[in-house]
């Protein structure tokens, strides 16, 4: 079974415990704290940027879609709990948030891409399922039946930079104004791609990207046009060609 939860959605904890089907009263034990288990499914919530209801921040952090995440204070990785998060025969699910009294994000399901054994346990997460694509396909010859090599821009992918430009901007496309929710209802509320104004050629890597100045949100088609071109258009360029 796999539980409905939406990818880039606000969920509090009693909203998290009535979806799973336990009491929305849940109080004390594991649920109060970072991670604890529902049958063969493990449920995260970690704080980013801010310390969790004891006081303690393990300094999780958003590597583009990669979440940086540490375990409990004297979690080892030979503990019963963490082999369980890890194992393939279990999911687990992971949120997230900015601030500690507000609700959490879904990041989706998470899969533990390294694993260090340190006190507390350090694992990187990465998901199945992307919600911040922005991908530019490599221009790089490929045999018919290869495997395509994508190139993302990590940047436009931090869930925290998304989180932040689509506050600012709104979820409709930049461009053309399309906006998902409105077309196909709650199926589309909070979905458009994130586009970051600067090339990727011309990002290093001590670049801070700013939500508000160099990103903004527009829907795919409008991103495929941008990027269809070499150098890629801009939002304006793109703008022209609508009217």
């Amino acid at each position: 079974m796999v539980f409905p939860f939406k990818i880039g959605h606000n969920y509090t904890r009693r909203d998290v415990y009535r979806i799973i089907g336990i009491s929305e009263d849940t109080h004390g034990g594991n649920w109060d704290t970072g991670y604890a288990s529902h049958g063969n499914h493990w449920f995260i919530f970690c704080n980013v940027g801010t310390s969790g209801r004891t006081g303690h921040d393990y300094a999780n952090q958003w590597f583009g879609n990669r979440l940086e995440w540490y375990g409990k204070t004297n979690s080892q990785l030979h503990h019963p709990s963490i082999q369980s998060i890890l194992s393939i025969n279990n999911n687990t699910y992971i949120f997230w948030r900015e601030e500690n009294l507000q609700p959490f994000i879904f990041a989706g399901i998470g899969n533990a891409e390294k694993v260090e054994n340190t006190i507390p346990v350090k694992i990187v997460w990465t998901f199945e399922t992307g919600i911040f694509p922005d991908e530019i396909y490599s221009t790089t010859a490929l045999n018919e039946g290869a495997v395509c090599q994508v190139l993302v821009n990590a940047y436009e992918r931090n869930p925290v930079a998304r989180k932040k430009c689509i506050e600012y901007y709104g979820a409709s496309c930049y461009v053309c104004g399309f906006n998902f929710y409105k077309v196909f209802g709650e199926l589309g509320e909070g979905f458009i791609h994130i586009h970051h104004l600067h090339p990727l050629s011309k990002i290093g890597q001590e670049y801070e990207v700013d939500p508000v100045r160099d990103l903004r949100p527009v829907c795919p088609n409008c991103h495929a046009m941008i990027h269809r071109h070499s150098p890629q258009l801009t939002i304006e360029q793109v703008k022209a060609l609508l009217t």
